[in-house]
């Protein structure tokens, strides 16, 4: 697609609905299908049943983790890392997701998709555009927050009416929707990668409030940001490349949210049934949603909470689909972390949270018999557990090993259900594993069985686990394509 001819959107005009970025194609909503009055109807808006509002609390600095999906919406989500069942990322919070691939598992990403992991096209095979956006980013590295400030002034002094959409606390969204833009922009080579991400980025930025016409602003912002403070480097070529690479990202985001539309509403009002504290800082909570939610065993969905609008968490379902079709989520506290300590200290029966889409590719083959390595480390077992019991659904025998990682006796808080499934399967076997001063590790535990080169492997938890887990993985000859885990920003970031 040409890039019209204009001058650097860092002009002080606000674009509007025929610049530069307006999609080629507006989608037409599909009938009864936005979610604004019809909510009223359904459960009552989110609310907290007769108790106060946060107080001092709202002023902490630091919040929860980022949402795994990161994307470009505008409004915050656990983290650029996953989670642990919260399970995408622990809260100080950073978003994950996917498989080897990725999936977010914790209180962080993200409804959102993950982070592409594979690399990009290498440079020197780089398309033209790839070469001049990658250049760009080169040359803004040094000074990333310095852009997204200016990138964030841009879009609310333009575009107040936007700012709605953001949560009100900026400091765990700041990032986010800048460095999902930067993301899509350098895998605009690996079309399957960007596809596949941009779309559940569309679908997912649904329950922000996220409309077509919001795209123009963020991407003529954008251009300003960066013509801004990659100076040196920019040059009418250099825009003509940006707007072509955001018009082609925000037109699959678009369509993907259009398609979308017709087939399931933006969010999920869901009402807390059950409350069970485990630990003085995890909680097993149980929901009803207000009609039927879809999802795969081992995926995750993003909650919001009455208590933080517009804040988003990752967290893993810890169950397969129920013919009751209630869900379970298990929930760590962390410090600072808005929306887990609300789910676990503030969350009882009868409050109202909402669900964004189901997310996440953390799901097992059932087109193949080969045998399941799990892999789950704190309340990274809530989405193990699920893939267990989908193993058992389908009635199938082949072998599932499970290894539960925990610091201390305590925290192996759901040992007694797995041993449980234990017993009730021939085919499963449970092992707990406890970090005792640093004398046994996971990472120890799984080079110490095995062999495991037959098995698909599933790993769910903090970062750190996950990290050292895959190497171990990787070390004990499991192919990276049959590594499926919580995929954390770092890991993407060091290509792994």
């Amino acid at each position: 697609m040409d890039a019209p001819t204009t001058t650097s959107a860092d002009n002080g005009t606000s674009g509007g609905g025929a610049g530069w970025f307006t999609p080629h194609k507006q989608p037409e909503s599909a009938p009864g299908s936005e979610q604004d009055a019809a909510d009223g109807r359904r459960l009552a808006a989110l609310r907290p049943v007769g108790r106060a509002a946060p107080s001092a609390e709202g002023n902490q600095s630091a919040h929860d983790a980022p949402d795994p999906s990161t994307g470009i919406s505008p409004a915050a989500t656990d983290t650029p890392q996953p989670v642990t069942s919260e399970s995408v990322t622990p809260e100080p919070e950073a978003p994950q997701p996917a498989t080897s691939s990725g999936t977010p598992s914790t209180d962080a990403p993200p409804s959102e998709p993950g982070v592409p992991t594979q690399r990009p096209t290498p440079f020197q095979d780089a398309s033209p555009d790839a070469v001049l956006i990658r250049r760009t980013m080169a040359e803004i590295a040094p000074v990333a927050d310095k852009v997204t400030s200016y990138f964030y002034a841009l879009l609310f002094v333009r575009h107040p009416d936007l700012r709605s959409l953001f949560p009100a606390a900026m400091d765990t969204q700041r990032d986010r929707l800048l460095k999902a833009l930067l993301t899509a922009a350098e895998h605009i080579d690996n079309t399957p990668v960007l596809v596949d991400y941009l779309q559940n980025l569309g679908r997912g930025h649904r329950k922000y409030g996220t409309r077509a016409g919001h795209y123009p602003a963020v991407g003529e912002c954008l251009i300003g940001a960066l013509s801004k403070y990659a100076e040196s480097v920019w040059d009418s070529e250099t825009e003509a490349a940006w707007v072509r690479v955001y018009t082609t990202i925000s037109q699959v985001m678009i369509d993907a949210a259009a398609a979308d539309e017709i087939r399931a509403p933006a969010w999920w009002y869901a009402e807390v049934v059950s409350h069970d504290l485990r630990t003085s800082d995890v909680a097993v909570v149980t929901v009803r949603p207000d009609q039927p939610y879809p999802f795969l065993a081992g995926q995750y969905t993003s909650v919001e909470t009455p208590w933080w609008p517009r804040v988003w968490r990752h967290y893993s379902f810890a169950s397969a689909p129920r013919t009751d079709g209630l869900l379970t989520f298990h929930v760590k506290a962390v410090p600072a972390g808005w929306v887990s300590n609300a789910l676990v200290h503030r969350a009882r029966p009868g409050d109202i949270i909402r669900l964004g889409p189901p997310a996440g590719s953390m799901t097992v083959d059932h087109t193949t018999d080969s045998g399941l390595l799990c892999l789950g480390g704190g309340t990274g077992i809530a989405p193990i557990k699920a893939l267990v019991e989908d193993v058992a659904e389908h009635g199938e025998r082949r072998p599932v090993e499970v290894f539960y990682g925990a610091r201390t006796d305590h925290d192996l808080y759901d040992i007694d259900t797995m041993l449980r499934l234990q017993q009730s399967h021939p085919w499963l076997a449970v092992r707990p594993v406890v970090d005792r001063h640093g004398l046994l590790q996971l990472p120890d535990a799984i080079r110490t069985h095995g062999p495991w080169t037959e098995y698909d492997a599933y790993v769910s938890g903090p970062p750190g686990m996950i990290r050292s887990g895959v190497d171990a993985l990787r070390d004990s000859g499991i192919p990276p394509q049959r590594i499926r885990h919580d995929s954390v920003e770092e890991l993407v970031v060091t290509g792994n």
